[in-house]
């Protein structure tokens, strides 16, 4: 089944409904939205708020590599095959600033066996890049939703 057919699509969007609602670390904790998930990509978002904040009165880098982890999560989980990080990394270019809305874009660059690696885009509302993340993904049995 090719990955942009209609059924993978739908597949990927039942799966990132199906994390979202029980997410409670991204949705509840963070306050982060998802916007879509696909197979191979999502897109969530935040806006930074006053208890993102750190010493520096800029939104804390563990914050926006919440941010990121998550998009990845989505992203490598988006064929209903159980992923999980095995390792990842982050590069921090900009400030977030209080009100920002950080957009993090996640995209498949490989997936071999079970082993993939994402890259994430996080900007703000200006398009700025705030930091470049990239994740090594390993499969693991189950699914998220049953098949």
């Amino acid at each position: 089944m090719s990955t942009s057919s209609p059924a993978a699509m739908a597949l990927a969007k039942q799966v990132g409904i199906a994390m979202f609602a029980v997410d409670t670390a991204t949705k509840d904790t963070m306050g982060i939205e998802i916007l879509s998930c696909e197979p191979g990509k999502a897109v969530l978002r935040m806006t930074v708020q006053e208890l993102h904040l750190n010493g520096h009165k800029i939104c804390h880098g563990g914050f926006i590599f919440t941010l990121a982890d998550s998009t990845f999560a989505f992203a490598c989980n988006s064929y209903n095959k159980v992923a999980v990080a095995a390792g990842c990394s982050i590069e921090f270019l900009k400030p977030g600033q209080l009100g920002d809305v950080l957009t993090c874009v996640g995209q498949e660059q490989a997936l071999s066996g079970r082993h993939g690696i994402y890259d994430m885009k996080v900007t703000n509302q200006k398009g700025d890049v705030i930091a470049m993340f990239r994740g090594k993904s390993a499969q693991i049995q189950g699914t998220v939703i049953p098949e």
